[in-house]
């Protein structure tokens, strides 16, 4: 695991005050109680001490799915963890979870953050050497004095052997209703990320592509020539690494890129 790694973990969650054992005691018990209860599962729990950079709580169902071992996630923490994720998805997830605490501290008021229930997904080693998805559902459980998520609870279930998926974050509120809505939503799928790249130009005929539009009917409404739209169109396909606009269509619509 490299350093520059756990420095980052470190900086994201990064508090003024560390919060010991007595703040996370009663959640620890009840979950201990808990975990006698329940059956061998595909999924497990993990409390997180971001401001101690510990996980003092793992249940047995960890071990029981992954064979890793829930005494040096208990000790070494984050080290540990961490040096188990695919490493095309670390770098992903760490911006990831940059980017919901920033959301987190700027976009939601202090009192709701009580309320507030993150999702994410990534892909783990286990101890036989084979990768699978995990899908962590984070609630936080107590926040220090600015209002910064700093103890929380994960509940982590397998759903998938390994195959590359997306890296999907979430953050949903919980309401007046009793409901989730969703606060924010981002698919870090690197085709998404790459509409980034795109000239404005570029984004305004993959917009029309998008609506069904051929490059005559496009060249009207940008009042540019059709050979240019088409030039465009060939570039849009190699930066974004599509072989067909019918293909590269389908993939905006469902990806809701557009």
């Amino acid at each position: 695991m490299k350093k520059e790694t756990i420095d980052l973990f470190k900086e994201i969650f990064d508090t003024n005050k560390e919060y010991k054992n007595t703040i996370i005691e009663q959640h620890i018990n009840k979950l201990i109680e808990l975990d006698k209860y329940l059956p061998r599962t595909e999924s497990f729990f993990i409390v997180t001490n971001t401001s101690l950079q510990t996980y003092p709580f793992v249940s047995k169902n960890f071990e029981l799915t992954l064979g890793l071992d829930i005494e040096k996630m208990t000790s070494i923490g984050p080290q540990y963890w961490l040096s188990h994720f695919h490493p095309d998805d670390l770098v992903v997830w760490m911006k990831a979870l940059q980017d919901l605490m920033t959301f987190t501290m700027t976009k939601v008021k202090k009192e709701d953050r009580e309320n507030l229930n993150y999702t994410w997904n990534f892909r783990v080693k286990n101890s036989k050497g084979d990768f699978c998805n995990i899908l962590e559902h984070q609630t936080p459980t107590y926040f220090d004095e600015t209002g910064k998520p700093i103890i929380g609870i994960a509940h982590a279930t397998v759903i998938g052997n390994g195959e590359y998926r997306p890296i999907i974050c979430t953050v949903k509120k919980l309401n007046k209703n009793n409901e989730y809505e969703t606060l924010y939503y981002k698919n870090y799928d690197q085709n998404l990320l790459a509409t980034n790249s795109l000239s404005n130009r570029e984004q305004d005929i993959l917009r029309l592509l998008t609506l069904n539009q051929t490059s005559k009917e496009i060249s009207k409404k940008l009042f540019i020539s059709s050979h240019t739209v088409d030039g465009h169109r060939r570039s849009i396909l190699k930066k974004l690494k599509f072989s067909s606009t019918q293909e590269l269509v389908q993939y905006c619509l469902l990806n809701q890129i557009i």
